[in-house]
């Protein structure tokens, strides 16, 4: 166990050593085998650039841009190269924020007050929507309506019809994460435009990464601001813009459609609270790391970059069609590869690419769309793409071997009966309790098997007993 607070001070030194000791457990953050979480460009030197700019302003306070006016520039030119990107014309406006998921809550937060007179606001989002929406609205006290998909795209007739006078706003996604597929945004923006409705594309995941793949060539429809009545619009550049984690832009058409974002406040002896986003006070070092590595990278470098993301998709995608026990699940069309398995457990496959060095994203059944593994590939994985075809064979042939799992006998259970004893017993008989998390499938398959209600209350007690303090 560290103490975080030992009696006398712990030379610099050791406590460098104690945090590598720490990363060592981690999943490699490089190096092109880990297809979730994190974003590699594989480009010399820009950790260090970025690790330099962050060290400049990372005790600057985003709380007030009159006070450190260098930060409120390295997000203005931040918000400008995002509208460049996304088609934005001379009245947009953005914000930087810490997320996708702060990107999300504060455009739902933009359309619910900007209609103060509706008692219920209304949010209406297709069922493959970034769960972020639902959490927004759960926030925000928002009604979430979630509409069915057709073909893993947004369904515009759906959509259409779920919309009613007190919705607030209508979202889809440029692509969307389960599937990497982007919903037919220009017919939906129409649609919400005709009722007056606004309309929010998250393009937190991908939305850096579209523009240059159709420059080289992808046939991917209209998304962004340069799409009549898409109201506001999100990306995030710790994703395909390869800056360090935590940075996102959130844009509006203008400035009216933006008022509502803020909340201000005076009615106290204080200071009058203004905030743009959803912190008060913002380390500047996230922001200056982003304006460096864009700076960095240049718009001919991220061109590059997605050339190498491309061509990683192609290969990645031969190799699941070209082997038996697997078949791509969605069409390959921007930065993920979606697979489902044919005569093989899928969650014994995840569990085998990860024995084999690759670390994937299986992700649990819904409605009637079966257990898929999610690739999300980056420019880094180029490299190592070649070599992910032999081992997906092996991976599936190790697969059959094992067999699907065999669930444990559990007794019938309800959210309501998920106990912090209850947790604490599953992760001991799982073999959780000590921290290892190799061996995922029969968690995985548990968890596939629960309705989601129930999955969330097992995935909630499961986090809760994982962040407790060590005892002394």
């Amino acid at each position: 166990m560290i103490n975080a607070l030992p009696e006398k001070g712990v030379p610099g030194e050791q406590i460098l050593a104690e945090l590598r000791e720490l990363r060592g457990g981690d999943l490699p953050t490089h190096g092109g085998r880990l297809f979730a979480y994190v974003y590699d460009p594989a480009l010399d030197g820009l950790d260090d650039l970025a690790r330099a700019a962050h060290a400049t302003s990372a005790h600057v306070n985003g709380l007030d841009p009159t006070a450190f006016p260098s930060l409120l520039a390295m997000e203005n030119a931040l918000v400008a190269a995002a509208a460049t990107v996304l088609h934005g014309g001379p009245a947009t406006v953005g914000s930087v924020t810490s997320g996708g998921t702060e990107s999300l809550i504060l455009a739902v937060k933009a359309a619910r007050d900007a209609h103060p007179e509706i008692a219920r606001p209304r949010l209406v989002v297709p069922a493959t929507a970034h769960a972020a929406f639902a959490k927004a609205a759960h926030y925000l006290r928002v009604e979430l309506d979630t509409v069915p998909v057709k073909g893993l795209r947004a369904d515009p007739v759906a959509m259409a019809a779920a919309i009613t006078p007190e919705t607030v706003l209508v979202a889809a996604s440029a692509p969307s994460y389960a599937h990497g597929v982007v919903d037919p945004i220009p017919e939906l923006a129409a649609i919400a435009a005709g009722r007056g409705v606004r309309f929010h594309v998250d393009a937190c995941f991908g939305g850096w990464i579209l523009p240059y793949l159709r420059r080289l060539g992808a046939d991917l429809p209209d998304f962004d601001l340069s799409v009549p009545g898409v109201t506001s619009i999100s990306v995030d550049l710790h994703k395909y813009a390869y800056a360090p984690k935590g940075v996102s832009i959130l844009l509006h058409r203008d400035e009216e459609l933006r008022r509502p974002q803020y909340f201000a406040y005076a009615d106290w002896p204080g200071y009058t609270m203004i905030n743009p986003v959803i912190s008060s006070t913002r380390s500047g070092g996230p922001i200056a790391a982003a304006f460096a590595t864009l700076r960095s990278i240049g718009d001919t470098g991220y061109l590059e970059l997605a050339t190498r993301t491309r061509e990683a998709v192609a290969m990645l995608a031969a190799a699941v069609e070209a082997t038996d026990g697997v078949r791509l699940y969605a069409p390959p069309e921007t930065s993920v590869v979606c697979l489902a398995a044919d005569g093989v457990d899928l969650f014994v496959l995840a569990d085998e690419l990860a024995a084999r060095g690759w670390h994937t994203q299986p992700q649990m059944a819904y409605a009637d769309l079966p257990p898929t593994i999610h690739l999300t590939v980056t420019a880094a994985v180029r490299a190592t793409a070649a070599d992910f075809a032999p081992d997906l064979t092996a991976a599936v042939a190790a697969a059959k071997a094992r067999g699907p799992v065999d669930l444990p006998p559990l007794p019938p259970l309800t959210p309501e009966m998920i106990t912090p004893e209850l947790i604490a017993s599953l992760a001991e008989g799982l073999g959780l309790a000590g921290g290892d998390f190799t061996q995922m499938a029969t968690v995985n398959s548990i968890l596939n098997a629960a309705p989601p209600a129930l999955r969330e209350a097992l995935l909630t007690g499961f986090l809760s007993l994982l962040q407790h303090p060590p005892t002394q």
